[in-house]
């Protein structure tokens, strides 16, 4: 990834998401995934937030992760999340997930995931253009 501006998310690894071997939960990667665009919606495009209340839906389609090293309880995490792209109603999110030393950073994971928007149409759920708050958002963070 390019070292365009991101949005940053930290951290600390807890007990609750390691496994018995003491290393963290490959899920939990995906976990950090979601609070870190949660907290940028928050920051950066309140009005999403009171939208999400009046019909829009932010649907994950895809997700994924890369692992490069393991992390364990008590690790500081840095999650750095950059625009992909947005193509129609679709929005891609890339993110580098970091372990943060007294030595600097190490590069621990890399993943990706994919929402569209939609909204309410009765029963069902229809496709709706990306919301210009969040396109103007997204685009301070868009990788190079």
């Amino acid at each position: 990834m390019s070292s365009s501006r991101a949005f940053e998310y930290r951290h600390v690894v807890g007990f609750e998401e390691t496994n018995l071997v003491g290393n963290v939960y490959y899920v939990n990667h995906l976990r950090w995934q979601g609070r870190c665009r949660e907290l940028f919606l928050r920051r950066h495009c309140p009005g999403i937030l009171d939208a999400l209340s009046q019909g829009l839906a932010l649907v994950t389609t895809s997700c994924s992760c890369d692992y490069f090293a393991e992390l364990a309880a008590f690790d500081e995490v840095l999650v750095r999340m950059r625009l992909g792209e947005i193509v129609q109603n679709r929005v891609t999110m890339r993110f580098e997930y970091f372990r943060v030393t007294a030595g600097g950073e190490e590069l621990v994971a890399r993943g990706e995931q994919r929402i569209a928007c939609m909204r309410s149409d009765g029963e069902r759920k229809v496709a709706t253009p990306v919301p210009e708050e969040l396109r103007q958002a997204l685009a301070e963070f868009a990788a190079e």
